[in-house]
């Protein structure tokens, strides 16, 4: 038995696989997942799991380079969008490594989502809570 880290299995399997410059979306309840594209659901109930906790999870295991997100989300949910920008800085900070941040329209961020290696499909919902995390390398 593990005894930290992701313990969802599929999500696990998912992450070992990734590489440089593959992404992973963390997406809120109501994103719609694109046919051919692997997801795994971690929802439950409106709102559990909420996408934050998720992105800390995740942000414990990956090296991300960058991260999409819709233009859409800082006045859509200004409260979210500061609490991310929060954690990012604080990952910046941590690494010593700036990450890219790019914003694209709501229609274009699920444009991406077919390019995407794996979708992590949250209880959040909160309008616009959604994020692409582009990986990096740790060397």
């Amino acid at each position: 038995m593990k005894r930290h880290g992701i313990l969802n299995a599929p999500l696990s399997g998912h992450l070992a696989r990734l590489g440089h410059t593959q992404t992973l979306v963390i997406a809120d309840a109501g994103l719609p997942i694109p046919a051919g594209v692997s997801c795994v659901d971690l929802a439950v109930v409106p709102g559990l799991p909420g996408m934050l906790p998720v992105l800390d999870a995740l942000l414990d295991e990956l090296c991300i380079e960058a991260v999409t997100l819709a233009e859409e989300l800082p006045l859509k949910s200004p409260a979210l969008h500061d609490t991310l920008t929060t954690r990012l800085a604080a990952i910046e900070h941590q690494t010593g490594t700036a990450m890219i941040r790019h914003e694209l329209s709501h229609e274009a961020f699920k444009a991406e989502l077919t390019k995407a290696s794996v979708i992590v499909r949250t209880g959040e919902c909160t309008p616009y809570a959604n994020l692409i995390l582009h990986c990096g390398v740790p060397f």
